[in-house]
């Protein structure tokens, strides 16, 4: 089958879009990328969608949002098809994670809530293409946490065959999947959220640079500052690095309130910009550190790192020293687009869900069982595609 998929990540830099090709069914799946490309939103949007997506968020702002960001997902969709060269009527579905808005945590860990936004009717009506969408809430309906959602396809299509591997995305928020070897048919997958990714520093760099800039551009100021050990490792003390997993979070926690809260912590010892960015980039590094060295199930021989993070060296050289001896990989390496690995994620769980099969594992989100995930608007082909996939015609 022909897949796209879509998904704006919690950095809201953008729509992600990837044109796939995926067959078989678990444990013999295929997925590769054909074409991938990242759609732009236009001046504002950003800032719009972390606004909306804070306790000060408005409903008739995220009613817009919701419709706007359908419009917009649907010209990704077809932008990307075009690009492959093909017609949308060659595609069979459409995978949307959509843009996170809210993601609702207790201090125990249970997810009360989670919210994404994006109205998978607009993109099937503007593609034509039956589209597969919200795909969090079934997770959480069965106690589990909702992410991180790349996981299972993790758990799918990347484990090595002799040892221990940790596949480490670095978006807004940080998340890692630590997954035994295909010769290891006894140990279970774990994942979680570490904690932050690259949000905490681009929220400071926003607010530093008075909206000038959003985020550190090949880490040159953390680079030039120099780290405030004492103060990074206060930090180290938030409850959400100690609590076991499976567990989550958001910008709710890891956002641009607390990025402002901790410049002005930083600046009554006298921490300037680049020493302010050089602390929260350490912190990050140490966040994800930390997680390895108390939860890691084995010792972990490669990392592949993931997300906008990787393109820090700062944070890319921290994670070098900290994880040692580990190796240190890219998707790349491994023949996945780096930069369209999510994407390809969305792809592969709209088609676990149109194939009624399951897109979650309890050892991986906490949740009570799998289940099926996800919501299935109907596009134009969407009778066409139930007689093909099911009537064998």
């Amino acid at each position: 089958m022909y897949i796209v998929g879509l998904i704006s990540g919690t950095s809201a830099d953008g729509i992600d879009a990837a044109l796939c090709e995926i067959d078989g069914a678990p444990p013999h799946l295929s997925a590769k990328i054909i074409k991938g490309l990242t759609h732009p939103f236009p001046d504002g949007m950003q800032q719009r969608i972390q606004d909306a997506g804070t306790e000060q968020g408005h409903t008739p702002e995220l009613a817009a949002l919701h419709f706007e960001l359908g419009e917009m997902f649907a010209e990704a969709a077809l932008k990307v098809i075009e690009a492959a060269g093909i017609q949308p009527a060659d595609v069979d579905l459409i995978g949307s994670h959509g843009q996170n808005f809210w993601h609702a945590v207790t201090m125990k860990g249970q997810v009360t809530a989670t919210l994404q936004l994006t109205e998978a009717a607009i993109i099937a009506e503007r593609t034509g293409i039956t589209t597969l969408s919200n795909f969090r809430p079934r997770d959480v309906a069965v106690g589990g946490q909702g992410a991180p959602l790349t996981a299972y396809i993790d758990w799918l299509l990347l484990r090595h065959p002799d040892h221990w591997r940790a596949v480490q995305n670095i978006g807004g928020i940080a998340n890692v999947t630590f997954l035994p070897p295909l010769s290891d048919t006894e140990s279970q997958p774990l994942a979680f959220d570490t904690g932050p990714g690259n949000a905490l520093i681009d929220s400071a760099v926003l607010i530093l640079s008075e909206g000038k800039r959003t985020y550190d551009r090949h880490g040159l100021l953390a680079r030039a500052g120099k780290v405030n050990d004492q103060w990074v490792k206060m930090r180290m003390a938030h409850p959400f690095l100690i609590r076991k997993p499976p567990k989550s979070t958001g910008r709710e926690e890891f956002g641009y309130d607390m990025a402002a809260s901790l410049i002005r912590s930083a600046t009554t010892r006298k921490m300037g910009t680049q020493d302010i960015i050089a602390s929260l980039t350490s912190f990050t590094v140490q966040t994800i550190a930390k997680a390895y060295n108390r939860f890691a199930p084995h010792p972990i021989e490669e990392v592949i790192l993931g997300g906008g993070g990787r393109h820090n060296p700062a944070i890319v050289a921290g994670l070098r020293e900290a994880l040692a001896p580990a190796k240190i990989l890219t998707h790349d390496d491994i023949g996945i687009d780096s930069d369209r690995k999510e994407a390809l994620v969305f792809a592969v769980l709209a088609h676990e869900t149109w194939h009624n099969r399951t897109g979650n594992l309890p050892s991986l989100t906490g949740a009570a069982h799998p289940v099926v995930m996800g919501q299935i608007t109907p596009g134009a082909n969407y009778e066409a595609l139930i007689r093909q996939t099911w009537c064998g015609e």
